[in-house]
């Protein structure tokens, strides 16, 4: 079965260190874990770098056993089955049953074939997988909000493509679809559970248009909000959820910065370093505050003939902040789909770019041989 996982590194600084491209490729299609950020060795004497870098990479028009490797490398038939099972998954290996022990070579023969295959496909079931979210996508018309920012800053994608099979026990079509995009993260348990927390927050934001707050997520599904919080976060690794600023909540946090601010400094301060007066703030904010009975309701209508825009200036002029929320990316499902394809195609390319440099190293290793005798004397 495809199943491919890509963590969105930048690339390899030198292009022609060839065991840096290869520790690169294992690590954006996350061949292997790192127990440690900083190995000695780099990861090049692990077992999936050997294989890729002494056989599969070196000589890419044969295939190998599993008993071969095991005897050179030193391990067992098993722990060799299992790197190459990953290869198979992630689609650049292939393998065949003869007569003896399973052989398993280098899609196409190449690099670049294998990359170029893997690529195909990777494209073909991401695109497959997204109509899912046809049938369960209800945020409505209403999605953007009167200020949009830009998000939240964004994490490195770390995407999952993995090709539909059959449901087991307790799962439904979305569960599974959210273990294979990556939403479920990489041992999802039981969260790929229909009724888990992860889906239930998942639905929220499948049927919600404003972002929605953690702590609105914890409220009314009852989770802790540590966990609400992590599983957020998790979400926007995939590139499907963005963090906004809660630009809808803006009278709230107005609020919220002019009593604090009231309270602190006076109202003197409100007049002339707070904005007031240069942003032509309405005086019955004032009198308001002074008497206790601001709320944002009041504020929200006071403000109502200001433009959004100025309303922001003044919430950084009074030092306030605005919550951030969560949901999924795009206006509607189409732009959704559309940015989704983008972060897979933007790391494929990488994984192609390397591939061409890994290609090219060939010629060093495995220079064109010369025909011997083919001087012909007359």
């Amino acid at each position: 079965m495809f199943d491919l996982r890509l963590d969105e590194i930048p690339l390899p600084a030198s292009k022609k260190d060839r065991d840096n491209l290869i520790s690169w490729i294992i690590d954006t299609l996350c061949l292997h874990r790192r127990r440690e950020e900083s190995a000695s060795d780099d990861g090049t004497f692990s077992p999936i770098h050997r294989i890729l870098a002494e056989h599969l990479f070196t000589d890419p028009s044969r295939g190998y056993e599993t008993r071969e490797l095991a005897e050179e490398l030193g391990l067992t038939p098993a722990a060799i089955h299992h790197h190459f099972a990953r290869l198979v998954s992630a689609g650049l290996v292939s393998t065949s049953s003869g007569k003896g022990w399973r052989s398993y070579y280098l899609v196409g023969g190449s690099i670049i074939k294998a990359v170029s295959s893997m690529k195909n496909r990777a494209q073909l079931i991401h695109s497959q997988r997204l109509e899912l979210l046809d049938e369960v996508w209800n945020r409505g018309k209403k999605v953007a909000m009167a200020i949009e920012l830009p998000p939240d800053g964004k994490p490195s994608a770390l995407i999952r493509i993995k090709e539909w099979g059959p449901l087991e026990d307790g799962e439904n079509e979305l569960s599974r679809f959210m273990a294979d995009m990556g939403l479920l993260g990489e041992r999802p348990g039981k969260e790929i559970h229909s009724e888990s927390l992860s889906v239930k927050i998942f639905e929220m934001l499948l049927n919600s248009g404003p972002p929605i707050s953690i702590d609105e997520a914890a409220k009314e599904l009852k989770g802790a909000k540590p966990r609400v919080g992590r599983i957020m976060e998790r979400f926007r690794t995939t590139g499907l959820v963005e963090r906004v600023a809660r630009t809808d909540r803006l009278s709230t946090a107005l609020w919220s910065a002019m009593t604090s601010q009231h309270m602190r400094r006076g109202e003197d301060w409100m007049l002339k370093k707070g904005g007031f007066e240069r942003l032509s703030v309405p005086n019955s904010l004032l009198k308001n505050l002074k008497k206790g009975n601001c709320t944002p309701e009041l504020i929200a209508k006071a403000l109502k003939g200001m433009k959004p825009k100025v309303q922001m200036l003044l919430l950084n002029l009074l030092g306030g902040r605005l919550p951030l929320g969560h949901r999924l990316v795009g206006m509607d499902l189409p732009m959704l789909k559309r940015k989704s394809i983008d972060d897979l195609d933007r790391i494929l390319r990488r994984i192609e770019k390397v591939g061409e440099l890994l290609e090219n190293t060939m010629s060093d290793i495995n220079p064109p041989q010369t025909l011997s005798g083919s001087h012909n004397s007359s």
